[in-house]
């Protein structure tokens, strides 16, 4: 059974940090791309940073220098840092897995993967 688990979602203050986390099971996850993602309400949603199987990592324009996302595959986890945080940063988080078939992974191939619920951060 296949399942993408995120935690760490609260109200944060402008300016500070938190760390999310998701847990997978249910597959190889070390072979696995793995993202983060966000919506805003009223927002489509984004590409947050993503990390290949091999840990070459991609990030946003609007995140970079501030968040870094990280892969444990002996723990089937995947995290996101954040530090620094603004309001435009509020947003419901989904972590994602996509198979790692080229060693490259461009958003567009984790639409046909799996996701996570989703967590809330809220940032004020």
């Amino acid at each position: 059974h296949v399942q993408l688990v995120e935690s760490g979602g609260t109200s944060v203050r402008t300016g500070g940090s938190l760390s999310l986390s998701c847990v997978a099971s249910g597959f190889t996850y070390a072979k696995y791309c793995g993202g983060w993602f966000r919506q805003a309400p009223g927002k489509d949603r984004e590409m947050v940073a993503t990390v290949t199987s091999n840990g070459h990592t991609t990030y946003a324009d609007s995140v970079m220098g501030r968040f870094t996302i990280s892969k444990d595959n002996d723990k089937y986890t995947l995290f996101l840092q954040m530090t620094a945080l603004a309001d435009e940063d509020t947003a419901m988080y989904y972590c994602a897995a996509a198979y790692d078939l080229y060693m490259a992974c461009p958003p567009r191939v984790f639409e046909a993967g799996y996701w996570g619920q989703g967590t809330q951060v809220t940032v004020s």
